[in-house]
This record gives C-alpha cells, structure tokens and sequence, in this order.
C-alpha cells in the first residue's frame, strides 16, 4: 500500500475529487495548508497598502491505494491539479505499513 500525498491549489480540490474517484479511488482526506514554494509569496495590495502575503493558501490531499493504483493515481491527480502555472503544487508517495478499518478491524488492502 501506499500513500499518496499532493499539494494543491484550493479551486482545483473538486477537479482532483472528480479524477480519482473516476479511476475508482473512494476516499480522500482533504486538509487546508497553508505554504510556499518556488513562488515564495505574492505581493498583494489590500486598501491601498501593499503587503506581501508569504504563505499562499494550499490543500493537502491525502490517499491511501493498493500498490496497483498509484501510478493512476498519480497521474489522475497531475492532470487534474495543473494549470500550467507556478504554485501547482507537488505530489509525493509514501509507504504505509498497516491499515486498519476501526469498524470491521479489517486490515491491509481490505481496509481501504
């Protein structure tokens, strides 16, 4: 198993939900960030005065699938995530070692 974990920017949360769960995916935990990148903030003027804001407004998107899903997942989640634009965000993939569904105590690929 493994995780699948991106960053994103916020309007683009709905495209990625729609993108995973065509591939088959059926959940995801949606958490708001807050971060920077390359970017490294943006200047914006709010009532005349100009401010630099340093942390942009992100969601972290976290999915755990079968080691036969990710590569889908992956690319569900690029595709659906880009704009062509800097601040896109990142995708990284983890390991996961045990899961278990508290309910059922079904545990490994079943649990998912």
């Amino acid at each position: 198993m493994k995780m699948v974990m991106a960053v994103i920017k916020p309007f683009k949360l709905d495209d990625v939900r729609e993108a995973l769960t065509s591939i088959g995916i059926q959940g995801l935990t949606a958490t708001e960030a807050r971060g920077f990148g390359r970017q490294k903030g943006q200047t914006e003027i709010y009532r005349g005065a100009e401010y630099t804001v340093n942390f942009l407004p992100k969601v972290k998107i976290e999915v755990v699938v079968d080691d036969s899903q990710v590569d889908g997942a992956v690319e569900a989640i690029q595709k659906a995530a880009n704009t062509g634009r800097i601040g896109d965000g990142k995708i990284f993939v983890l390991d996961v070692g045990q899961a278990v569904r508290i309910r059922t105590g079904e545990t490994g690929a079943t649990a998912l």
